[in-house]
């Protein structure tokens, strides 16, 4: 009982060998002629070049193992395996008993010695054929990035010319390349942001990729800190290898060099920067997050002041219309909520206590005897407390303390609002 098994051939190999349906076609018209019953036909288009990766030719193995067929037919055999370790698979079979014949259109070989010899053979000359192709591919990459062609898909920008003599080289996209370049203009000498160029891109341009999707967020970064653009590239990426291309660059060295001062500006200045409140509000019309920016204003007198705002990321809606609201704005609204809010619900109560009781170990230890408080006196405390850590606490106080409300805060239109915690909807 026979398995048929087409494999198709990788698009370098097309030009000597068979498609799936021309392969399984002539050894349909070979069984019929010497009357080999095939049970089963299996097509398969993955490549043979790595072990245990084609799952047709896995489902067959198992097959033969169970006893579903102990026969294959297939039109060569380098169908079955261009590396080392399925070629042991259907060999291990053969020792086994499993497989007792493999026909291809020209050969046959049993469970003898001297055809399994010769199929090891056979599939090994197809490795080898593999091994070298490879070291030919790539003597040819490093001769094409020598001479400035890029060996891969063109960038976004750019256009592969496909042509047998003239390899690897590229054009200009005229649809695309002008918009590249107001790009690095922009952030250049406007100072856009990644997000304004995106908004620009989408909703002015209406830009599209070549296969017709939108230009995420990541893409504009990748594409503005790529020197492709200006004419030099790296191969292989992270080698150190870097290249003159030949291809006609879209914008100058200068003005490369101009984006990354900026961008790097911009990413210091997001990473060093702290606000006390931001990750510990939610939108109240979106339910996106809060972030904060400061700004700074020069007054009569020549002195400069501080804001910080805060508002919403627009994270879950882009076109959310929530306002800012001053960061002194909200540790006043803070404090009226803390004043007038039971403590209990607050759930702040046990951070005074332990503030408390190490207060008391310290008034013990030097002056001799500790400090103890009422009931009344407790709640009277921890407001004071609060509202002395929301006016003059270190940011990690003023975070401690809003993070164990036992409410989540929200923010709409200015005004600080409670809405209970998923966790305690959870527990509840």
């Amino acid at each position: 009982m026979f398995c048929l098994y087409a494999r198709k051939s990788s698009e370098s190999e097309e030009r000597q060998a068979l498609s799936i349906e021309s392969q399984v076609k002539e050894m349909q018209k070979l069984a019929e002629r010497d009357g080999l019953d095939v049970v089963d036909i299996r097509r398969e288009s993955h490549s043979a070049k790595q072990r245990g990766t084609r799952q047709v030719f896995n489902e067959m193995i198992k097959d033969l193992y169970i006893g579903k067929f102990n026969a294959i037919l297939t039109w060569a055999p380098d169908r079955l395996s261009r590396n080392a370790g399925d070629l042991g698979a259907v060999v291990d079979l053969m020792d086994k008993g499993k497989v007792v014949e493999i026909r291809t259109f020209t050969q046959t070989f049993t469970n003898s010695p001297n055809d399994k010899f010769l199929l090891m053979i056979l599939g090994s000359q197809a490795k080898l054929e593999n091994d070298q192709r490879g070291v030919n591919v790539k003597r040819g990459m490093r001769a094409r990035v020598e001479m400035g062609l890029w060996p891969g898909v063109a960038p976004l920008g750019y256009l592969n010319l496909y042509r047998t003599d003239k390899p690897c080289e590229i054009l200009l996209d005229e649809e695309r390349a002008p918009a590249i370049r107001q790009m690095f203009e922009k952030v250049a000498n406007e100072r856009w942001t990644i997000r304004k160029i995106y908004q620009w891109l989408h909703e002015d341009l209406h830009f599209k990729t070549r296969g017709g999707k939108r230009f995420c967020y990541s893409g504009i970064q990748r594409l503005l800190n790529n020197p492709f653009y200006y004419g030099r590239f790296e191969y292989p990426k992270g080698s150190g290898k870097w290249y003159d291309g030949k291809h006609t660059p879209i914008i100058t060295k200068d003005l490369f060099e101009q984006v990354q001062k900026r961008l790097k500006r911009s990413y210091t200045k997001k990473k060093t920067k702290e606000f006390s409140f931001v990750r510990l509000f939610t939108c109240g019309l979106c339910g996106s997050g809060i972030s904060a920016e400061e700004k700074f204003k020069t007054l009569k007198d020549g002195s400069l002041a501080r804001y910080i705002y805060y508002g919403c990321t627009r994270g879950r809606d882009r076109f959310c219309k929530n306002q800012y609201i001053r960061e002194d704005d909200l540790v006043e609204q803070l404090i009226t909520i803390f004043d007038k809010a039971d403590i209990d619900e607050l759930g702040i109560r046990h951070i005074f206590e332990d503030e408390a009781m190490r207060f008391g170990k310290f008034q013990k230890f030097i002056l001799g005897h500790p400090t103890t408080l009422n009931a009344d006196e407790i709640d009277l405390n921890i407001r004071a407390y609060a509202i002395y850590v929301l006016q003059d606490g270190s940011i990690s106080e003023k975070r401690s303390l809003l993070g164990h409300l036992r409410s989540q805060l929200t923010i709409k239109d200015k005004v600080i609002c409670f809405a209970e915690r998923e966790d305690n909807l959870l527990n509840s």
